[in-house]
């Protein structure tokens, strides 16, 4: 927006709309300003409608329509069309697709209607079906179950983040470069010349090239240890960085300026998750076809790739389940002409509950995911010209009974997707049983059983039940101390806080660490405390009592915690 429009047009834009999140889209500016005319008293306006991209349904647009369809004065959608074609796309025309929605003051059922069938869309007579839904639309664009009221939950927290950010084409070297800025030549090169894959790498061909990962050094270390890397960057990173900072005068503008040998966005609570980890699960956040898979940990994950610091082939199967693949379709965002779907944590991993199975059935769903993890990479080892995306185009068709050509059967055959289709449904028939549902739920019913089911596990946690998925680091970072029998101690000392001597805590970022953070304050606390004694954990103190305060209002009225006088708070165990 600032490229776009200029830095003093983006600064008045987001003075004179405080209320608005700064990353929603341009157009929902004017969606919001539709909203408020319409709910003003005496306003001549009945309705309005507006054409966007589909990008409207992503997380922060469509948080302005939350706030508007939930307010004290609601509004709702008459219809609305979530995804459709930009129909007769010429060279020239914007890849995009798009959107449709209008909106009437009040509360009122709505007519859904969504695209099932499309052709010659880049024609004069172009083809599209529509199906109708009526009911009450949600703020996703969908009917039914609303997802947007699930919560995040504690027990996934602390294991999610993108990958790497570096901000400068300079830091991805190909493997020449690499060799050149001291790759087996210097010492503790390896640590710093990082093989590096990003979702093309995954899903199509990998690249086989290398990232300069600095992090923890000082510019006078890199240039001492690392010469040749460092001038590089001198060259190719520096430059930019101060331009960009000139331009914008943003905070974090200058500070990539003043640390331009390091990534933007280096990941702190991402490398503590997958420290010491023999593997973990990636997915390319923008992708046609939702795949997870195993990731090496000495390879280095791109901005694009969703990291889950979960070794555990049962939570890959869970992830790549049907079961999964239906709550990422309705939480997710969606991109572009090919309208790829956009994994997005804060929607669709913090608030997913994962099935409390049995540890015969959870022995069952490990084999079935390590075996279909292992199977596509022997798949592309043996052909590697075969890519996932080949792959599950086929598995897409034959699901659908569409006939193969040529190139399909060839991709078929090296990839054997006949057994890659055993192998998804044999796992979706497991993940259906650790739910203990029926096997041959529709996707609507599959939703409204998790959101049910997300309303549960809050209320478990609240009164502190937390099913964590990897507790010992969880439990860890939450600041809560494992028990541990005596018996026990000399090998498990690791799993155990000692707060007086641990360094206080950075006051976490996200969302979700943070209400996490907050919970287990509460929880561990002896009595009432105050947004004060709660600061005074983490290393910023004082600073963080307004955000604290926030929160701890925020369990209030949700009921996860209660507090006799508005300024001290007692964790709620609810019965």
């Amino acid at each position: 927006m600032r490229g776009r429009l200029g830095d003093g047009y983006a600064k008045a834009l987001w003075a004179a709309h405080p209320h608005m999140n700064e990353s929603a889209d341009f157009v929902m500016y004017w969606w919001d300003r539709a909203a408020d005319l319409l709910t003003r008293r005496g306003t001549k306006l009945r309705r309005f409608g507006f054409v966007t991209t589909n990008s409207i349904t992503q997380e922060f647009s469509r948080r302005v329509m939350a706030a508007r369809m939930k307010a004290k004065k609601p509004i709702s959608l008459l219809m609305a069309i979530p995804d459709h074609p930009w129909t007769k796309a010429t060279r020239d025309a914007a890849a995009v697709r798009i959107a449709m929605t209008v909106a009437v003051a009040g509360k009122h059922d709505g007519v859904l209607r969504e695209v099932v069938q499309e052709k010659s869309v880049d024609t004069d007579a172009p083809l599209v079906e529509l199906r109708d839904a009526t009911g009450a639309i949600n703020p996703d664009l969908t009917v039914g179950a609303d997802v947007l009221a699930a919560t995040p939950l504690m027990a996934n927290a602390f294991i999610c983040s993108n990958g790497m950010k570096p901000l400068g084409a300079g830091f991805i070297l190909d493997a020449q470069q690499a060799l050149a800025m001291g790759l087996g030549r210097r010492a503790d090169a390896e640590r710093h010349i990082v093989p590096y894959r990003n979702g093309r790498d995954l899903t199509s061909r990998s690249r086989n090239c290398y990232a300069l990962d600095f992090f923890g050094l000082s510019s006078d270390q890199v240039r001492t240890s690392f010469p040749e890397a460092y001038q590089h960057l001198v060259v190719t990173v520096k430059p930019e960085r101060e331009a960009a900072a000139e331009r914008s005068q943003t905070r974090d503008a200058q500070e990539y300026a003043e640390k331009w040998w390091l990534f933007c966005k280096p990941r702190q609570e991402l490398r503590k998750f997958v420290d010491g980890l023999k593997r973990y699960i990636v997915t390319v956040q923008t992708a046609k076809h939702r795949v997870f898979q195993f990731f090496d940990p000495a390879l280095m994950p791109d901005q694009k790739l969703m990291v889950f610091g979960l070794p555990d082939g049962a939570h890959l199967g869970v992830l790549s389940s049907r079961v999964h693949s239906a709550w990422t379709l309705r939480t997710c965002g969606w991109l572009g002409v090919g309208n790829d779907s956009v994994y997005v944590k804060s929607r669709t991993f913090d608030p997913f509950p994962f099935p409390d199975a049995s540890e015969p059935l959870k022995a069952q769903i490990r084999a079935v995911a390590e075996e279909l993890d292992a199977f596509r990479k022997a798949r592309q080892a043996e052909h590697p010209r075969l890519t996932l995306t080949q792959m599950y185009n086929v598995l897409e068709k034959l699901r659908a009974g569409e006939p193969l050509d040529a190139d399909d059967t060839r991709i078929r055959d090296e990839g054997l997707v006949l057994i890659l289709k055993e192998l998804h449904d044999r796992l979706d028939a497991l993940v259906f049983d650790a739910y203990g549902w029926p096997r041959d739920l529709s996707d609507e019913d599959i939703i409204a059983r998790l959101v049910a089911l997300n309303k549960e596990r809050a209320r478990e946690e609240a009164r502190g039940l937390i099913r964590w998925l990897r507790p010992d680091y969880q439990k860890a970072r939450a600041g809560i101390a494992t028990a541990v029998q005596p018996e026990e101690a000399q090998d498990s000392m690791a799993l155990v806080v000692d707060a007086a001597k641990e360094q206080k805590p950075q006051f976490p970022a996200g969302e979700v660490e943070r209400t996490a953070a907050i919970m287990a304050a509460l929880a561990n606390a002896s009595g009432t405390v105050d947004a004060a004694a709660i600061a005074a954990g983490f290393r910023q103190g004082k600073r963080v009592e307004p955000p604290i305060q926030a929160t701890l209002a925020s369990l209030v009225r949700m009921g996860f915690a209660s507090t006799p006088d508005g300024r001290s708070f007692m964790f709620r165990r609810v019965a």
